[in-house]
């Protein structure tokens, strides 16, 4: 009986860890593959053709969609939430660009925003016409629009979080700040969430929205784990326009 030599047990030994690391590697990518396409589709049969307000012209950015109405008062900057496809947000947009604020809603990479958290850098900058600005985001990235605002407070009048908290400390950034979720929310974690209140301004405004959900800042249908709204989307919508527009106009 012939036995192995020990460099060839050696060799044989490397080729086993590396098929075990190939094997190994091919499953993580598999998995974030099907992560990252496993997400929330803008519903288009309840958001129609756009832009749908008169007035109203709509710009291809390089990172998304821009609403510009003839002569805006504001502009806000929006985060869309994890997993979610943005354009689910083009009828929030719409309402608060009919009202005369500039809109800029993001495109974020893979739908995550934690994946550019300065996506907002350079855009006001886009549209010198425009002197107030204001962050804005649902769920992650409502978070990751406050995580940005921690190093650039000064550029900005103010943010509003939907169905969202804000891990950075902003209690003495000097913004206006308004938190809106829903009485029926489900995927908002309310402990995070409180353990987190003190991180935003003493003054903050906080309104919830009496049968809404997390997923009826947009249109993308339900989500997993979601509570059952008593208001449809198109309310919940119209009533956080109506809010944002008050922090704006205040």
């Amino acid at each position: 009986m012939v036995k192995e030599s020990g460099d060839h047990m050696k060799r044989r030994s490397k080729q086993k860890i590396l098929l075990l690391a190939s094997a190994l590697l091919l499953m993580v990518v598999l998995a974030a593959a099907i992560y990252v396409n496993d997400y929330y589709r803008a519903d288009w049969e309840e958001i129609g053709p756009y832009p749908s307000v008169p007035g109203l012209r709509v710009e291809e950015l390089d990172k998304g969609l821009a609403f510009v109405p003839d002569e805006p008062k504001a502009g806000l900057i929006f985060y869309p939430g994890g997993k979610v496809e943005h354009k689910a947000y083009i009828p929030l947009m719409e309402a608060c660009a009919s009202e005369g604020v500039l809109c800029v809603l993001l495109e974020m990479p893979f739908r995550l925003a934690v994946l550019d958290v300065d996506a907002a850098a350079g855009i006001p900058e886009q549209y010198l016409q425009v002197e107030d600005w204001y962050l804005a985001g649902h769920s992650l990235g409502g978070s990751m629009a406050a995580a940005y605002l921690e190093e650039n407070s000064q550029q900005y009048e103010g943010l509003i979080l939907l169905g969202s908290y804000s891990t950075a400390d902003l209690s003495d950034s000097g913004l206006s700040v308004l938190s809106l979720y829903g009485s029926e929310d489900q995927v908002l974690n309310r402990e995070k969430y409180e353990q987190y209140r003190g991180n935003l301004p003493e003054d903050f405004r906080e309104l919830v929205l009496e049968g809404g959900c997390h997923a009826g800042f947009g249109m993308y249908g339900v989500q997993e784990g979601d509570g059952d709204p008593s208001i449809s989307n198109e309310e919940q919508i119209r009533l956080s326009a109506e809010a944002i527009l008050a922090l704006i106009e205040e």
